[in-house]
């Protein structure tokens, strides 16, 4: 009986071993966009996505920072370009996720900030191209925290990237994220794609 319990026991981990990356799919007015987060390398960042995700904060708002040749940024504000309320600020992890390999490369999705370094809520950003300045350590000792990337959809983030700007680089058409919701996870298989964005 031990023997069966040991066995199953092992059974489970390795199963946990091979379970997929949480994947969560962006529907916005330009298309979708799939993005794959890394639980391993940045936890904190992906607990707080997700919860976010799964109380639907995300749904109707829009992506408001947009610079061409440099970032994407949303999940902060309404269509009214109303800042939403939100929980308090995570430990920023840009240290730990570099270490771990995870870089402001293109296509990645990482947690925006304010100048003070653990003020990460619920905005966050697609890097359009490498953006090494904003790895660890950063201009200011910190860097940003890179906790997921696009697997498809990266042709929307660049669509966002052409759009008319107004002033303080806000889209003169409404940008808008409709639902952000979490796909059901699938058995990933021993040859795991590694974490790195396509060019």
């Amino acid at each position: 009986m031990k023997h069966f319990i040991a066995a199953t026991a092992l059974a489970l981990t390795s199963l946990a071993a091979f379970a997929a990356n949480p994947q969560v799919e962006l529907t916005t007015n330009k298309g979708k966009i799939i993005v794959e987060l890394y639980p391993e390398q940045a936890p904190i960042s992906v607990a707080n996505f997700l919860q976010y995700v799964k109380d639907k904060h995300y749904d109707g708002t829009v992506f408001h920072r947009v610079v061409p040749g440099f970032v994407v940024q949303g999940g902060g504000y309404d269509a009214k370009m109303e800042q939403k309320s939100t929980r308090q600020g995570i430990q920023n992890e840009a240290k730990v996720t570099s270490e771990k390999g995870l870089k402001n490369d293109r296509g990645m999705l990482a947690m925006a900030r304010t100048g003070q370094p653990h003020s990460a809520t619920s905005q966050f950003y697609i890097n359009l191209k490498d953006n090494d300045s904003l790895n660890y350590p950063s201009f200011d000792g910190w860097g940003y925290a890179v906790f997921g990337k696009v697997l498809k959809g990266m042709d929307v983030a660049d669509q966002m990237a052409k759009v008319t700007l107004l002033p303080g680089d806000v889209p003169a058409e409404k940008i808008v994220l409709i639902s952000a919701k979490e796909l059901p996870a699938k058995p990933e298989s021993k040859t795991s794609s590694k974490a790195s964005a396509s060019k």
